[in-house]
């Protein structure tokens, strides 16, 4: 009897509501529990120009403002969405105003909400073609995970290609498939204008790989170790000033943004150094797992 009026609750509530009430007790319902300790609540912030930070204390997801609708980069577990629509209206923004879907690769703690994040705003969710498969099937088929973890189907309304924009309003983000960590993974990049400075941002996807996963003879990704090699290269080339990425370790998050709150000086994601450090480190690691597997 209770449980036939709490379904005809959650059915009469808006569908925001209804994922309050559903998931407000359950924080981390259906998040792996390896993957637990990167979804802990952070505080919402600007970073830089027009984007934010709406993420976790470490799965980030980025929310780029415009008048024209905003885009949000990776939608995180399904669990998190009420926690991702109070981070997003706690910056004055209104989560249904959201346009534009991206993501930085198709793994289960980036785009697991991506159905109820579309369903929710009517977003129109973009992702790089190989990646595109493994969101509309629910991570079916990922190279890493299939079997393992998996989410809610979710269509893909476009499909893009290196190289192409995303546009609204007057901001533009530009894809460069930088495949290694998925076959899709995408590194996307824009132009922010800081104190009369133009800026190039680079949010970066991912070049670990993953434990288990072999660049020598791997049978469901055979090509790993070329896509790799072509993807250091690419990121090598790109200018970058303001460095982030879709985990919050990768960039120095946290010190970051505790030095941000601090004020008083430049702006600490300002970090060409950084990224040139942080692609280094991540091509060598890549290079000895290569050479010990050859």
């Amino acid at each position: 009897m209770l449980a036939a009026a709490g379904s005809r609750l959650l059915r009469i509530l808006p569908p925001w509501l209804a994922l309050l009430v559903l998931y407000g007790c359950l924080p981390q319902a259906g998040v792996p529990y390896a993957m637990r300790r990167w979804n802990r609540p952070f505080p919402p912030y600007r970073v830089i120009g027009n984007i934010h930070y709406v993420g976790t204390n470490e799965i980030a997801q980025f929310l780029i403002a415009t008048p024209a609708g905003h885009i949000l980069i990776d939608s995180g577990f399904e669990a998190s969405v009420p926690r991702l629509r109070e981070n997003v209206e706690k910056l004055g923004y209104r989560f249904e105003d959201i346009r534009i879907l991206l993501s930085s690769h198709a793994h289960i703690d980036h785009v697991q909400a991506h159905a109820t994040v579309r369903r929710l705003t009517g977003a129109q969710v973009i992702a790089s073609a190989p990646d595109a498969r493994f969101i509309a099937a629910g991570g079916k088929g990922e190279t890493v995970y299939d079997g393992v973890y998996a989410w809610t189907p979710c269509p893909v309304d476009r499909e893009i290609r290196d190289g192409d924009q995303v546009t609204l309003g007057t901001t533009a983000l530009t894809a460069h498939l930088t495949p290694g960590h998925t076959t899709g993974a995408t590194t996307w990049t824009m132009k922010v204008t800081d104190h009369g400075r133009s800026l190039d941002v680079v949010f970066f996807p991912s070049a670990n790989v993953n434990p288990g996963v072999r660049l020598v003879g791997n049978v469901r990704y055979p090509a790993i170790a070329a896509d790799f090699e072509r993807s250091f290269a690419t990121w090598k080339a790109l200018p970058c000033d303001v460095f982030l990425g879709s985990h919050g370790e990768f960039f120095g998050m946290q010190d970051k943004y505790a030095r941000l709150a601090e004020g008083g000086g430049a702006n600490p994601f300002i970090d060409p150094d950084g990224y040139r450090r942080f692609v280094a480190q991540a091509e060598q690691r890549f290079r000895e797992q290569l050479a010990s597997e050859r």
